[in-house]
């Protein structure tokens, strides 16, 4: 089992959503419940921008800057060092807030929400087109989380923590089509996740302080440990690719590990792909 190095300190109270592009300089990922994009600098110090009470996820424009989840919409940027742009709310039910999203190779945005107390079923999976159209993916998820695309994009990736495991869609002419479970998370819960180059899958599992490769046939590769319960996501990024980065949490920890909260990364033996930027 790999153990991978912790190059930040324990800089988020619920850190998330990793992700690698050279247009902000590499690695950025949020610290959620603050509001806040991190990225990390070269020298190994760790920037700060606040975007709203919530930072869900970010990714890149393909036209420059990002998209960001906000507490109940998203939020639009043309540089990557700018605050973002709030756009309408999607929702009015204060209980719900944004969690995760992830881009098709169209450039659709997938973004989904999660109650905050959990309400089963209380959360939705969305897609957002480049011309900003919303339409509802999933009706009646709890915690949507990790969604990625096999290299040839006939795959989605996608886990709705509650539910045990990973699941696993075709897509049929843009759709997301035929569900059906990947893989049990097993005594985790499946939280953030990415697909490598060869469409192996990295799923981050929550809980238990681990991150899990899998084939696409849904063999288990390698697991890596952590030294603390709350691994949250993860990504592959640096100049080769083969970096993974692993984001941590301490939220609502009565004893939290002293490193819950920081960077982790490991060298991989299988590089990944250019994040998908939302065309919009």
């Amino acid at each position: 089992m790999s153990t991978p190095e912790q190059i930040t300190d324990a800089v988020a109270y619920h850190g998330e959503g990793p992700c690698w592009s050279e247009t902000w300089g590499g690695l950025r990922w949020v610290d959620m419940l603050a509001g806040d994009l991190l990225t990390l600098r070269a020298d190994g110090g760790v920037d700060r921008l606040h975007v709203g009470d919530v930072a869900a996820f970010v990714r890149p424009r393909s036209r420059g800057g990002y998209v960001v989840g906000l507490e109940r919409g998203l939020g639009l940027a043309d540089a990557a060092d700018e605050p973002a742009t709030p756009l309408p709310e999607m929702w009015s039910d204060p209980g719900v807030r944004m969690n995760e999203g992830g881009c098709d190779p169209a450039g659709n945005l997938y973004a989904g929400s999660m109650p905050y107390d959990r309400t089963p079923g209380g959360a939705r999976l969305y897609r957002i087109t480049p011309a900003g159209d919303v339409s509802v993916v999933l009706p009646a998820v709890t915690t949507s989380n990790g969604i990625d695309f096999s290299p040839d994009g006939t795959r989605a990736y996608y886990n709705d923590t509650a539910t045990g495991g990973t699941d696993v869609f075709d897509v049929t002419d843009g759709e997301l089509v035929n569900r059906r479970l990947f893989h049990s998370a097993d005594d985790g819960r499946a939280d953030g996740l990415c697909v490598d180059s060869a469409g192996n899958v990295w799923v981050a599992l929550n809980r238990v302080g681990r991150v899990r490769l899998y084939s696409p046939e849904a063999e288990i590769l390698e697991e890596v440990e952590l030294p603390v319960r709350l691994v949250t996501a993860c990504t592959l990024g640096g100049e080769d690719g083969k970096d993974l980065f692993i984001t941590t949490s301490r939220e609502k920890l009565e004893d939290p590990e002293p490193q819950a909260g920081a960077l982790f990364r490991l060298r991989v033996d299988v590089p990944g792909r250019p994040v998908l930027p939302y065309a919009g």
